[in-house]
């Protein structure tokens, strides 16, 4: 029998590593688990190369919760230890002193580091003991530690290959003697490992209590808790559409089925495997982050990704699996971290290539899933220049007046060059973010024989100012900015056929001022059908208010504050003004000129509090004089 002092140059590194190592003390489930599984993949690997004799039949692993006892067991038949190993792998954390351990491994990778993983176990244990037998013919050997640098180890008949941890839980720790508290972290953190993992709770009566009735009992199928074999470690090859949607229900159970998916393979110049979904998004824009799930060696890590994905593909779903990124990762890792980075750039060029595909395939399916990939490719044009490169090639514009009609930004121009350039040769791209509310606008461009493109979704503010920046020689203007005349800044106006008197009389019966709004009034020579007035709001102000609305703070604030500006332009030539003109009841016509103004207003959604109950009473008044 050995007794000693494990080799760490302090008085006791357990408080440290109960403090410091792991946030998340159910960590030690994955820690214990995954050396498991490395033990099994070990032997496997050797026994590939000849160098176990005869069958090392079915590899598994065993944890079983006793509650009685206290204890939490993990068992695996995999490579096991001999004396000198345990003495190796557990004893000799030689380092020079509990600073430095900590310093040394708080973003070092856990997996394969046995000793380290091992240790974990005491943030949840008052004593742990260690049962191993190597694969080779080396004695049986048990091992047991308190929590403190005292140890004993000694030989034992112990004749199952592999080894076999006992945990004698702590009374802070008891959550976890709870069998569906251990068996929720298996599910979350060891649910894709590579070997079979069996879950027990070793004080379940229900077979015995049946059996003691004298009731017939079924024979249990035993299942392992874990998919050994995730599609995402497969070839695409031989995975078919089921597959993919199938794993994707596997992964979110009350989803609906994803749109398209992305198979992630590289070996070079880092190791990445992985499934990126593509899932419905609704108009709603009910967006849920944090879905795509990080592992490592089929170990899962995080689903805190921010730092690998790139952030317009946050809202994907999926499994990213990359060796080269550490089981107890952290966020000052990720940021510094070269191979973090190249995987984020080729994460970009993936989904973009994807995209492109899809489009150059099948554009009808591309357009029909627009409603959802819109999102995603606007978004990503917002935040990633690179993204923005390709973008342009698949990013479609509906049309708002065509149902159905989309164009590239390419094919839009060819369509509207000859009508839709302003003064200063820029390409106008007439849009809408309401095409119900401003149909009407909407209809007098069309009937000018512009396009009118839907920019409607809460992406598509930030979108417009964003790419307007980097797209050369594009101008957005929105349908309702100014009088379907002017949108193109072509200031061609039809003569008005009102005198220079009549003018100045129709500027003064719509020179009034509603609470938070400037008025401003102006007298155009309009065609007959336009409406008699018309409310507009410039598009500068317009936008800034709009993004204000969105996100305080800043400018954002100012502009906020500052009165919503509008455009009142008064068709002149329209047929009610030789009447309106010409009435002799000041008082009527005064109401009937702000009635006029008042609808125009609406229509832009200015009318509100008492001056919309001040119209709607102004109107039935006017209709009883009539």
């Amino acid at each position: 029998m050995q007794k000693g002092q494990i080799r760490v140059q302090t008085e006791n590194i357990f408080p440290i590593i109960k403090k410091f190592l792991y946030s998340d003390h159910e960590i030690f489930i994955r820690e214990l688990v995954s050396n498991a599984v490395d033990a099994s993949q070990k032997l496997k690997t050797l026994s590939s190369k000849g160098e176990v004799k005869g069958d090392i039949g079915d590899l598994r692993v065993d944890v079983i919760v006793d509650a009685k006892e206290k204890t939490i067991s993990i068992i695996d038949n995999g490579i096991g230890m001999s004396a000198e190993e345990v003495d190796k792998y557990i004893n000799q954390v030689a380092f020079s002193g509990a600073e430095e351990f900590v310093t040394k491994y708080q973003d070092a990778s856990i997996i394969g580091h046995f000793g380290l993983g091992f240790y974990s176990s005491f943030m949840v244990s008052d004593k742990v003991d260690i049962y191993s037998k190597s694969h080779t013919d080396a004695p049986g050997v048990f091992w047991s530690c308190d929590g403190s640098p005292s140890y004993e180890l000694y030989e034992v008949d112990y004749s199952n290959r592999g080894t076999k941890i006992v945990m004698h839980i702590n009374e802070e720790s008891k959550e976890f003697l709870e069998p569906s508290r251990v068996k929720s972290i298996l599910d979350r953190f060891c649910k894709f490992l590579p070997v079979a993992i069996y879950f027990t709770d070793a004080n379940a009566e229900v077979k015995e209590a049946k059996a003691e009735e004298g009731k017939e009992v079924e024979a249990e199928v035993e299942k392992p808790i874990n998919n050994t074999n995730p599609i995402w470690v497969r070839k695409p090859a031989d995975l078919t559409k089921e597959d993919y949607e199938n794993f994707y229900k596997e992964l979110y159970p009350f989803g609906e089925k994803p749109l398209f998916w992305i198979h992630l393979n590289v070996d070079y110049p880092f190791n990445l495997t992985g499934i990126l979904y593509f899932p419905k998004i609704k108009q709603s824009f009910e967006i849920q982050k944090d879905k795509i799930q990080l592992y490592c060696n089929q170990v899962f890590v995080t689903d805190e990704v921010k730092d690998i994905v790139p952030e317009f593909l946050m809202l994907l779903h999926g499994v990213i699996d990359s060796p080269d990124i550490p089981l107890n990762v952290s966020r000052s890792y990720l940021q510094g971290d070269p191979n973090v980075k190249k995987i984020n750039a080729h994460i970009t060029k993936k989904v973009a290539d994807k995209l492109e595909e899809i489009f150059n395939n099948d554009r009808k399916a591309f357009e029909e899933k627009w409603e959802s990939l819109g999102l995603f490719v606007k978004y990503g044009m917002i935040t990633d220049d690179k993204f923005l490169e390709k973008g342009n090639k698949f990013l479609i514009l509906e049309d708002a007046a065509e149902a159905g009609k989309f164009y590239t930004l390419e094919e839009y121009k060819t369509t509207t060059e000859a009508t839709q350039k302003n003064k200063e040769g820029k390409q106008v791209l007439l849009y809408t973010t309401n095409p119900v509310g401003q149909d009407a606008f909407i209809q007098a461009a069309v009937g000018k024989g512009y396009k009118v493109i839907k920019l409607e979704t809460m992406v598509d503010a930030a979108f417009i100012n964003n790419v307007e920046m980097k797209w050369e020689g594009v101008q957005f203007v929105r349908v309702d900015a100014d009088v379907v005349d002017n949108l193109i800044d072509k200031q061609e106006n039809v003569d008005s056929v009102l005198s220079k008197e009549e003018v100045e009389q129709a500027k003064k019966l719509f020179e009034f001022q509603i609470p938070e709004t400037t008025i401003t009034v102006e007298v155009k020579g309009l065609s007959q059908d336009v409406a008699p007035v018309i409310a507009t709001r410039p598009e500068f102000m317009r936008r800034m208010k709009d993004m204000a609305g969105m996100s305080g703070g800043g400018m954002n604030a100012f502009y906020a504050q500052m009165p919503d500006e509008v455009h009142l332009t008064i068709n002149g030539n329209h047929p009610i003004y030789q009447t309106l003109l010409k009435e002799t009841n000041t008082d009527k016509q005064q109401k009937q000129a702000r009635n006029l103004a008042d609808l125009a207003l609406l229509s832009q959604g200015l009318l509100k509090g008492a001056e919309l109950t001040s119209f709607i009473n102004r109107s039935v008044e006017l209709t009883s004089q009539s």
